[in-house]
């Protein structure tokens, strides 16, 4: 029986931290169970903002991947298939030819362009490429004719617009040549980086899967916590506390449970807490550092998977162009 495809990428722009562990890769690979899953390094999309430094896709592109297969992708009987986006040309071919029929309004009106640029004022990103970079995304799914990628809710205008691209595309040429993807919703541990903000290698306040104990001590030691909390006496909410999200994920349910109510009586100090944390978060992530550190002392056997990988995606990606030529009457 034919299941379903899911498809989904991730730019290797730098190493991968906790929040892309539990908030992607988890994902990723429990959805093996159930579809076929095509999984890429975004390494094109990479570009859109880091076109002036491309060593960077180089330098990260197999580390990447060596941390989606220390967390489970692309292992097992059903396991998903990676691939590199740029070594499957087609992509290219029906970005430019879905470019032709886009609206330029669908792209100004992309909700999250004007937020990127301010977030990333630091770089140049007013280009076609990065206005234009939801059709390439587009193309990356209706190409492998996926029927969900998984997504969070602030991703849905996202993917709205490569479902009104296709919808355009069928329309204009009277085939149903490509698939309107649906959203496969999920939910996603909500880590902050150790100043509070959204975990992000851009804001650098990441904890990484590559750093040493050492490492994770110092950054969970620096990590800003309940800001009622000035002193230990005061009594705090471990619920709008920076810390607590991590105890859920690696702390045992009951150390969890005194935790918070010694948080609240103000029995115990944040100090404490911190010392609580970088124990079980640096035993709970030894499993995949070694893992990690198998995979990457054997890039050979790395790459063997991905170029399996792309092999197939290949001949997925070029049986859909067959069609699309077809309907352009090309």
């Amino acid at each position: 029986m034919n299941r379903k495809r899911v498809l989904s990428g991730m730019r290797p722009t730098g190493k991968s931290h906790l929040g892309h562990l539990h908030g992607i890769f988890e994902n990723w690979r429990a959805l093996q169970d159930t579809y076929e899953c095509f999984y890429f390094a975004a390494d094109w999309h990479a570009l859109t903002s880091e076109y002036k430094h491309p060593e960077i896709v180089g330098e990260t592109i197999w580390e990447m991947f060596a941390d989606m297969l220390s967390a489970g992708i692309g292992v097992g009987d059903q396991a998903g298939y990676l691939f590199i986006q740029s070594q499957v040309k087609e992509h290219a071919e029906l970005f430019l030819l879905l470019s032709m029929i886009t609206p330029l309004g669908w792209l100004e009106r992309n909700p999250t362009h004007k937020e990127q640029i301010r977030e990333l004022k630091e770089k140049d990103i007013r280009t076609y490429g990065f206005l234009g970079y939801p059709v390439l995304q587009a193309a990356d799914i209706v190409i492998y004719k996926a029927h969900y990628v998984p997504v969070g809710k602030d991703q849905l205008p996202h993917l709205e617009i490569t479902r009104e691209i296709a919808r355009r595309f069928n329309f204009l040429y009277g085939k149903e040549v490509l698939i309107p993807p649906e959203a496969l919703l999920t939910e996603a541990a909500s880590l902050g980086g150790v100043d509070g903000r959204k975990m992000s290698k851009s804001y650098d306040n990441a904890i990484f899967l590559a750093d040493t104990p050492e490492e994770i001590k110092q950054k969970i030691a620096s990590m800003v916590t309940d800001t009622r909390r000035a002193r230990k006496s005061d009594p705090g909410e471990p619920e709008e506390c920076n810390l607590f999200p991590f105890h859920k994920i690696y702390s045992p349910q009951d150390l969890q449970d005194q935790i918070a109510e010694e948080c609240r009586k103000a029995t115990i100090g944040c100090v404490q807490c911190k010392k609580f944390l970088m124990k079980n978060l640096i035993e709970g992530l030894a499993p995949i550092q070694e893992r990690r550190a198998y995979y990457l002392s054997r890039l050979n056997e790395v790459k063997e998977i991905v170029n399996a990988g792309t092999r197939k995606a290949r001949e997925v990606a070029r049986e859909t162009m067959g069609e699309v030529r077809d309907a352009l009457g090309f």
